[in-house]
């Protein structure tokens, strides 16, 4: 059974920094693309960022470039969402998921964790 269970949202100020996990059992992830997704009030969700688990790759939103960093532990099967220089406009629910390298689909989600910036 293929778990994602993200951790390390919460309530943080402007300019403050937040890094959260999600840890994927059940599951090898060579193969696999891991996402970060994230939706704020009344927002359609969106994709912030993703990384390719055997090369390390990354790609990410113009909006978060520059100040969130998504990196894994591989022995770990952890995926991080590192965020800097938080602001307001990143106040969303945030999801991992992963989906085949081959496959655009991302089939497993998380169940989301909370991030509240306050200005």
């Amino acid at each position: 059974q293929v778990q994602l269970v993200e951790s390390g949202g919460g309530l943080v100020q402007a300019g403050a920094s937040l890094r959260l996990s999600c840890a994927v059992s059940g599951r090898t992830l060579s193969d696999y693309v891991m996402g970060w997704f994230r939706q704020a009030p009344e927002k359609k969700r969106e994709i912030v960022g993703a990384i390719n688990w055997s090369s390390g790759g990354t790609s990410y939103i113009n909006s978060v470039k520059g100040r969130f960093t998504i990196s894994r532990d591989i022995a770990k099967n952890t995926v991080y969402l590192q965020m800097n220089s938080l602001k307001p406009e990143d106040t969303a629910v945030y999801y991992c998921a992963s989906r085949l390298l081959t496959d655009s689909r991302y089939d497993y989600w998380g169940q989301g964790t909370q991030v509240t910036v306050s200005s």
